[in-house]
């Protein structure tokens, strides 16, 4: 049985500058959709975030400190 030669279709594309506004409209009617957050509510997030940066380094910090006191006795133990 012999395989059948594939024919490619040839496939008209638009030009760079077609697809670039094209591309341009879509974005702009997608950021036309977007629910943007009011300033206080901007305000309010990045607080939490900072807060919460802040938070999770304290831990972080403690976490390390308290595995290395660990880490300096067993050390001190064994050797």
């Amino acid at each position: 049985m012999r395989a059948e030669p594939t024919v490619e279709k040839s496939v008209a594309r638009p030009g760079i500058v077609t697809a670039a506004s094209e591309y341009i409209k879509d974005v702009r009617v997608e950021m036309s959709k977007v629910s943007w957050p009011t300033r206080e509510e901007l305000r309010e997030s990045t607080l939490v975030v900072i807060v919460m940066v802040f938070v999770i380094a304290i831990f972080i910090g403690i976490v390390d400190r308290g595995l290395s006191l660990a880490f300096e006795a067993i050390i001190k133990m064994v050797g």
